[in-house]
């Protein structure tokens, strides 16, 4: 399809959460303040595992490329969010729309690889306990976290290749508060069955595919827990899980809603942005609290840099 046939859409309207202004601005506080609490939550935990030589270990190596990740995540959304809340014309350049979905989408394609591989690291931690630090050496973290990362851009770039290359006509208008790949694609002018196949089978693996490794992962847990014979050796070993499978149900709980559907079985009601609020704004605001309030590690790091900041200005 040649260029001159692409697109005449110059830019998308977003048609937002709410139509009244009081509504909005009372949205625009709750997400600001939310969202402030999901970039210092995660730049702590960041801070921490970065300055604390106790916490040099693969899991937390793993939650600090999670917490960057949710950053990341929220930053691609919530600040636009935010402005077109107190806005009247919400509008985004089609560039611009492109590339939020681009980025939106290879940052949460990488989490859920991630995911799987701190299922992995656990799996290892439980049941081979003697060769953790050899199998889940220095080198084998960094290429994996690295992974993870390479993975989310490059599927990223196939699914929005498909989506992009569609003719958009019109209409412009988005029944969204972001450009997500699913809500955009149904603005098509031309048939888009093939495009809504590719973002169904990409969603489906880069979901499905990390979401077995995970359970596989936690049946061998569950298994070598169910060995230990101490009831303390058990809730030890179900504790360093718990965090971890909390934020993985967080997780995919919503993104299976919004991604392993069909794009035109989606109905961009108020059901389908409420799901969207809570994977892009909720989730990673809660997954540092989930692991600073169950972990005592964290909290003696928390405590122990606390301490440290005192006695240097004192």
């Amino acid at each position: 399809m040649g260029v001159e046939n692409r697109s005449t859409v110059v830019e998308f309207v977003l048609l937002g959460l709410a139509e009244s202004m009081v509504l909005q601005t009372l949205l625009f506080v709750l997400f600001l303040a939310m969202y402030l609490v999901t970039l210092s939550g995660n730049a702590v935990m960041v801070l921490l595992i970065g300055v604390d030589p106790r916490l040099r270990t693969p899991m937390y190596f793993f939650l600090l490329h999670l917490s960057l990740l949710d950053m990341c995540y929220s930053s691609v959304t919530v600040p636009q969010m935010l402005v077109h809340l107190l806005s009247v014309h919400k509008a985004l350049p089609f560039a611009r729309c492109a590339l939020q979905m681009y980025i939106f989408l290879a940052f949460g394609m990488a989490e859920c690889v991630l995911l799987a591989i701190m299922a992995y690291d656990r799996y290892v931690a439980i049941c081979y306990p003697l060769h953790y630090g050899t199998i889940m050496s220095r080198h084998l973290c960094s290429r994996m976290a690295a992974a993870a990362w390479v993975s989310g851009f490059l599927n990223s770039l196939i699914v929005n290749a498909f989506a992009l290359h569609l003719p958009y006509q019109g209409p412009s208008h988005i029944n969204q508060f972001f450009c997500e790949v699913p809500a955009v694609i149904k603005l098509a002018s031309a048939d888009t069955t093939t495009a809504e196949v590719v973002v169904f089978v990409f969603g489906t693996l880069l979901l499905l595919v990390p979401f077995l490794l995970i359970a596989a992962s936690y049946g061998r847990i569950l298994a070598a827990i169910l060995r230990i014979h101490s009831v303390e050796g058990r809730h030890r070993a179900a504790s360093t899980c718990a965090s971890h499978l909390l934020v993985v149900s967080l997780f995919y709980g919503t993104a299976v809603f919004a991604y392993m559907r069909p794009t035109s079985a989606t109905s961009s009601t108020g059901q389908d942005k409420a799901v969207s609020i809570f994977y892009t704004v909720v989730t990673p605001m809660l997954n540092p609290l989930i692991y600073s309030l169950r972990n005592k590690e964290v909290k003696g790091a928390l405590g122990r840099l606390a301490t440290r900041k005192i006695f240097t200005k004192m």
